[in-house]
């Protein structure tokens, strides 16, 4: 069973196959979402009949001087591979006989949208594709951590599914 860190503690998720959720977040920080994950997602959206919402972000990078500057939003390849990602993970979906929905957003702290997105759909359980872990030094500098964040600071199960390239 896999454990969720949970502010200095550890606690146990539930068994997926037992969750009775109305809605679920396939979310991903920007990269590829695995098969592995979607297939987690299927399986979970099939046993508790849940509709799948699918969640990419596009990375702002950052502010200049303060102010938002166009220069580092997200640019129209940006844009358009995110729109791949999760149009992929939505047809696999469909193609499983799921109610699935999709979206593309920008932010700078994708784990706080991915969070807030959960909730403001009623999603009771979030699946995202995570790098192995590493150590805490490190992994706090990395976009790549975000799975791992998210795990941390939701109030609902995170499931992730370990990329098989890292």
């Amino acid at each position: 069973m896999a454990l969720l860190q949970f502010w200095g503690r550890e606690r146990e998720l539930p068994d997926p196959a037992s969750l009775a959720v109305k809605s679920l977040l396939l979310a991903s920080e920007g990269r590829a979402i695995e098969p592995g994950a979607i297939d987690l997602a299927a399986t979970i959206a099939r046993k508790a009949g849940a509709d799948v919402r699918v969640l990419s972000i596009a990375r702002v990078w950052g502010a200049a001087f303060g102010l938002p500057n166009p220069g580092l939003l997200p640019n129209k390849r940006e844009w358009e591979a995110q729109r791949g990602v999760v149009a992929d993970a939505v047809r696999a979906l469909q193609q499983r006989g799921i109610r699935v929905a999709g979206t593309v957003a920008g932010t700078r702290n994708a784990a706080r949208k991915i969070i807030t997105e959960a909730k403001g759909h009623g999603c009771g359980a979030i699946v995202m594709t995570a790098d192995n872990p590493r150590h805490w030094l490190v992994a706090n500098l990395l976009w790549s951590n975000e799975p791992y964040r998210v795990r941390r600071m939701a109030r609902v199960p995170v499931y992730l599914v370990i990329d098989s390239k890292s």
